[in-house]
């Protein structure tokens, strides 16, 4: 979801590797250990939880997240807790970055000290205040200054245990005084509208008739006074009401100008820094990757999109601009991620990936290491079975990686690491049938597999049983070096990271995938030696279950039919695929004549053929309470806060008019279900082109006020998005993603074009420093290289004159940008010194 702007939209993202944590204070007790778990929050709403590591004060956790970011935030956090059985979970510490520092940590591990949490410190959200200083004539004819404070609304302020019921205090306070007036609570929102005035006396009445505004001794106190605006949370709890920010402002800016109207931020209360040191508390290891994509509309990317869709044409590929990104950038797969999204998304992805294939197969001399070093096109075969391939791993792998994780069946086979009361025998033979459960799964999945890549797999077949003539078994390794080793045997080992699994599994369910990873990747890579392979005895014994030919004889056919050009396109798969599932709290839909229409937990499930809820989690096959089929899905819609104070509601309409409103557990949870029932809707043919925004209570829409239940919708529906589940790509932010790496990466492309006219000119021994660069046609290469320059310099020039514009039409105090905003304050920095730097 992008943020819209004029002429402009920008998308945030985040891309999290939680690692460990180290050092944390032992617990007061007998037993020293904490049960702990990690939290990341925007600002101080939850997004995602890891596992709770048992019995530790050095938990390892190695969890990945990744998320996009569809609101504005300030700080992203991650908070250490101690899981309390009896009690609320405590909270160890916390780690918070400004939004404006993310960029300093950029995708390199990085140890944080675990900062100390209090409720003063845990502050998020904004206010909108209007001053006013009058000077006041009494009926005495004396003269007095009064200061009118108008607290007109809040915006996003934390939500305190499930429930935000905000008030505000106002303070006027200087040296002698201090004088405190106080607004209504509003009950249930988070975005309070108060709208309400209050008046100061600021100088007592003067004797004298003049209109000074001040006199000598009342200048004097009035520049040391100060108007305080403190925001809580109505608490019924016997601990008192919450603190959730505050604002002080002293009075002597208003002695320039009488009234004052703005947006600030709330700041932490000051508590003389009472916090303990941070070494008390021990510190996380932490890899964050945000992106912040300002993308453009179609046209400004033309010049560049189209010379990379040409890429596959180009003779030689080598000379192609998709090619020499892959050739500029530090690492292969920050050029893989976009260049393979922008194929995709333009169907050129299977030609691209077969020239550049059949380039660096003509470049390989030994058919056993055919596509085995990170090159751009193993990244991009890679990038591409993430993509394309993601539902056929939950059809194949799913049901038995769930079994092997509930069931904790022993299955470690080395002597040296068995367990107390453990056999070796009954261990191996737990092992040997999960691998033959999962190894007949893949070999019989054949039919399933997406057709994208059966393409691809017929492209490198075809290109490595050219070039190797001699090998006969070329044809396969070419295919099973990517579809077993580096898409089914990742998968089985680290399942969390193909979405397979929700948190990385425990140690032994952990050992036991290890172990039939490394079996079901030599089953699958055909090698002449099978058990010499294994580097432990141990593996090589247990590999002797499956020295038959019928194994061998197995993967031969899967590899045939997934590599076959007359392959049949099975594109819709009978069996149900599940697509999301998860706890959220769903609204009576009024489908019994009588009952309150009231709030419960239900657990959701979506496939592609239904959406449905139940009371608990259960198993697969319990009866759900309401089934709703996709074909009867006519819209998905965000549901306004008003509607029933509550946040992250969306709204899943069906015919006649009825509703089902949901509330997810946070904003990212939102927009993901918004999105994937969305995309599985969207083909519908009664899909509905209008919707209301807001719920109809009391007899009306709260949105238009019209008072029939059956009134058309009065807000146009959010834009189609692609029907294909597996691929919803933004080509433009793809490109704008390319061009962004072209930049950064500037000083290598010119490198390049010197190395190409140092190649063309002398064509003799190359400068070691052009070495790194692949160049089969220096002329070639040069031309497009030119090209890329000057669509990149394009490019460049109008992100500037957007940015000087904005800048010129920017008030520091609005709503977009509250005064306090730091990041707002180093752009405004910035773009003075380069006005400056200009004239």
């Amino acid at each position: 979801m992008a943020v819209e702007e004029e002429g402009l939209r920008v998308f945030q993202s985040v891309r999290i590797k939680i690692g460990e944590a180290k050092n944390l204070p032992m617990y007061p007790g007998p037993n020293k250990m904490r049960d702990c778990y990690c939290t990341v929050n925007l600002d101080q709403e939850e997004v995602f939880r890891t596992k709770i590591v048992e019995k530790s004060l050095c938990p390892f956790y190695g969890e990945d997240f990744y998320c996009e970011i569809p609101r504005t935030f300030r700080h992203l956090s991650f908070y250490i807790f101690d899981r309390d059985v009896f009690r609320r979970d405590s909270i160890i510490g916390k780690v918070a970055i400004q939004k404006e520092d993310l960029q300093k940590y950029h995708n390199r591990d990085t140890w944080f000290q675990l900062q100390h949490v209090d409720a003063d410190s845990e502050v998020q959200g904004k206010v909108h205040l209007e001053l006013r200083l009058s000077e006041v004539i009494t009926d005495t004819g004396v003269v007095c200054h009064k200061l009118a404070t108008r607290v007109l609304e809040c915006q996003g302020l934390p939500i305190v245990n499930g429930q935000c019921d905000p008030y505000a205090t106002v303070t006027l306070a200087g040296p002698s005084r201090s004088e405190a007036k106080k607004t209504k609570v509003k009950k249930k929102t988070n975005n309070p509208h108060f709208d309400e005035v209050f008046y100061f006396e600021v100088t007592r009445p003067s004797s004298y008739n003049k209109k000074s505004h001040f006199d000598i001794e009342d200048v004097d106190e009035v520049d040391k006074m100060e108007i305080r605006v403190d925001l809580w949370n109505a608490s019924n709890l016997k601990f008192g009401d919450e603190f959730l920010g505050e604002l002080r402002l002293p009075l002597k800016f208003l002695r320039q100008s009488s009234s004052y109207e703005a947006w600030y931020f709330l700041q932490p209360r000051d508590n003389g820094n009472k916090s303990l040191k941070p070494d008390d508390l021990g510190s996380l290891r932490l890899n964050v990757v945000y992106t912040e994509d300002h993308v453009f509309s179609s046209d400004y990317y033309s010049p560049l999109r189209d010379l990379l869709l040409k890429s596959a044409d180009v003779e030689p590929v080598s000379a192609s601009a998709a090619h020499i990104l892959g050739e500029v950038c530090r690492e292969k797969q920050e050029a893989a991620i976009p260049l393979v999204r922008l194929f995709l998304h333009y169907g050129r992805i299977v030609p691209f990936i077969s020239a550049i294939a059949n380039a660096e197969v003509k470049r390989t001399q030994d058919p056993n290491t055919i596509f085995r070093g990170n090159s751009l096109t193993s990244k991009c075969i890679d990038e591409t079975m993430k993509l394309a391939g993601m539902h056929y791993l939950q059809v194949t792998l799913k049901p038995i990686i769930d079994e092997i994780c509930q069931v904790h069946k022993p299955c470690e086979i080395d002597p040296v690491k068995l367990k107390d009361g453990e056999n070796l025998e009954n261990n191996r033979e737990n092992l040997r049938q999960y691998v033959d459960r999962i190894f007949t799964v893949i070999t019989k999945s054949g039919v399933s597999c997406p057709t994208v890549m059966c393409d691809i797999f017929f492209s490198l077949r075809e290109s490595a049983a050219k070039r190797f003539q001699g090998d006969l078994d070329v044809r396969y390794t070419a295919v099973s070096s990517f579809i077993f080793l580096r898409f089914f045997a990742p998968a089985i080992l680290s399942p969390n990271l193909f979405q397979l699994t929700p948190h990385h599994p425990d140690p032994q369910t952990s050992r036991t995938l290890t172990l039939i990873s490394k079996t079901i990747q030599t089953l699958g890579s055909l090698s002449k030696s099978k058990s010499a392979s294994f580097k432990e005895s141990y593996m090589a014994i247990f590999y002797d279950y499956f020295n038959e030919q019928k194994y061998a004889d197995a993967v031969k056919n899967f590899l045939d039919l997934i590599s076959s050009s007359g392959r049949r396109d099975h594109k819709s798969i009978e069996q149900p695929i599940l697509l999301k599932e998860g706890f959220m709290i769903k609204r009576a839909q009024g489908r019994k004549r009588f009952g309150m229409k009231n709030f419960k937990k239900r657990w959701f499930r979506l496939t592609n053929h239904e959406f449905t809820y139940q009371k608990s989690k259960g198993n697969k096959g319990d009866h759900p309470l309401c089934s709703i089929p996709i074909e009867n899905i006519l819209a998905v819609e965000r549901l306004e806060e008003e509607s029933f104070k509550m946040k992250n509601m969306f709204q899943v309409i069906q015919p006649e008019r009825r509703v089902l409103y949901i509330q997810a557990n946070n904003c990212v949870e939102a927009k993901d279900w918004i999105d994937i029932l969305t995309k599985v809707s969207q083909c519908n043919k009664k899909r509905l082109t209008v919707y209301h925004p807001s719920a109809y209570l009391n007899g009306h829409w709260l949105c238009c006020k019209a008072t029939a239940d059956n009134t058309p919708g009065c807000t146009p529906c959010t834009g189609g998005l692609p029907a294909n589940i597996q691929l919803d790509i933004d080509g433009d932010r793809e490109t704008e993603r390319i061009y962004s790496l072209f930049n950064l990466y500037m000083s290598k492309l010119e490198k390049m074009q010197e190395a190409c006219g140092s190649k063309s000119v002398y064509d003799g021994p190359e400068e070691e420093e052009y070495s790194t660069f692949i160049i089969d046609d220096p002329k070639e290469t040069y031309k497009t290289l030119k090209l890329i320059i000057e669509g990149v310099g394009t490019l460049e020039q109008e992100h500037a004159q957007y940015k000087r514009d904005k800048f010129k039409k920017t008030k520091y105090g609005s709503q977009e940008h509250p005064i306090g905003d730091k990041s707002f304050q180093t752009y405004i920095r910035q773009q003075s010194e380069i006005s400056a730097h200009s004239i």
